[in-house]
């Protein structure tokens, strides 16, 4: 909070320079003070919305900010929620908690979902380019939705009801897990038959009609698509409904850290070497390339199953200084042509674009790519994911 009423960003996508501006001009300022919700007009929810323990929705942090907010009414405002949840969370969960307040929707406060569409690292598309979606609890509210993020984006898709936003969220991001799940496997497969598949995907991409290219790798991360299918899957369950091919899909992305794992130990069998004693360089701690985020990454998980067997396992991030695994802080380690020989195999977890990949290949004994991006480049220390 202190550091965004300083104008200091510390998020990637997002300048200091920008943050600053509208700081120091009076447009925006962080607080912990919930009693200024009563001071606003439009209130937008982004807060966790993760699993417990048993794989199934935990939305406390939603229910605890719709308490707050209950707690301190004001007529006339607009409240959106756009937290990633499953189909319903709108209607039958935040809107009663706001009502206990006395105030009615539709008289006395509007309530709609629009759910976050960002894509992080994406120098493409951003807030204001990506459409911005919206659903509304009923007309008066989807009118005012819309009225308040076309200050944001350049177009606003208004759908029938929230929960075919909530639907639509879900949807794109189950998409997404299927496709790498099908590619996933794929590459496994690929593996066994000794053919890349790296090649196969490059190849079937040259079709200009009915093939989008997903690519597999070491497992899925972030805050939204590990986590989606199963929101939508307990939702289903209430109409006996049981998402198996999604669930599936899930399960198969779920297990690619313990396949690459499995592929590095054989690894260093099939060079004489246990991966007991042995020294394991993981290059990536982020989910994906060019960001500061370590939510779900398979990073976090490969290097305590490697540490389980018994080896010792150092990474290295850019966009990380240390990272959390069990008890211990691992700081990240230069990347230098000393670190990179000492190192038994050294795993490109995740390809950040800084990386220097020839100088990698150059002084590693075995590069494990598991993303691809050493598919244009010669090493006879180069193994490949689905290859």
């Amino acid at each position: 909070m202190e550091a965004v009423n300083r104008g200091e960003s510390y998020i990637g996508d997002l300048s200091s320079q920008a943050l600053s501006a509208v700081v120091t001009s009076g447009q925006l300022q962080a607080t912990t003070d919930q009693s200024r919700i009563a001071d606003v007009d439009a209130l937008c929810i982004c807060v966790p919305t993760p699993l417990n323990k048993r794989k199934e929705p935990d939305l406390s942090y939603v229910i605890h900010e719709c308490e707050e907010i209950s707690k301190h009414p004001r007529r006339g405002q607009l409240i959106v929620l756009e937290s990633t949840t499953y189909p319903g969370t709108t209607r039958e969960v935040v809107l009663p908690i706001l009502e206990r307040s006395g105030l009615r929707v539709g008289h006395d406060f509007y309530l709609a979902y629009s759910p976050e569409r960002i894509d992080p690292g994406n120098k493409s598309y951003d807030v204001k380019t990506i459409p911005k979606l919206m659903g509304g609890i009923d007309s008066e509210s989807a009118r005012l939705g819309a009225l308040l993020y076309r200050h944001v984006a350049n177009t606003v898709i208004t759908v029938s009801s929230p929960e075919a936003a909530e639907m639509t969220k879900i949807f794109e991001n189950v998409f997404r897990n299927i496709n790498i799940a099908l590619v996933n496997e794929l590459a496994l497969l690929c593996k066994y038959m000794g053919i890349s598949v790296w090649e196969i995907i490059d190849a079937a991409s040259s079709k200009p009609f009915g093939f989008m290219p997903f690519y597999p790798g070491p497992g899925v991360g972030g805050h939204c698509i590990p986590l989606d299918p199963y929101y939508l899957a307990s939702k289903a369950k209430e109409y006996d409904f049981h998402t198996r091919f999604i669930e599936l899909a899930a399960e198969i992305n779920e297990q690619m850290p313990y396949r690459v794992t499995s592929d590095i130990i054989d690894i260093m069998n099939a060079h004489g070497k246990s991966i007991k004693g042995a020294k394991v360089l993981v290059l990536g701690a982020t989910f994906k390339k060019d960001v500061d985020d370590i939510r779900e990454s398979p990073s976090l998980k490969i290097i305590p199953l490697l540490r389980e067997k018994g080896a010792e396992v150092l990474y290295n991030d850019p966009y990380i200084p240390e990272i959390r695994i069990g008890q211990d802080t691992l700081a990240s380690v230069e990347l230098s042509r000393e670190c990179l020989s000492e190192a038994d195999c050294t795993v490109i977890a995740a390809d950040h674009s800084c990386y220097e990949y020839q100088y990698i290949i150059d002084n590693a004994n075995i590069v494990f790519d598991t993303r691809g991006v050493t598919r244009t480049m010669k090493g006879k220390n180069i193994i490949r994911l689905g290859e």
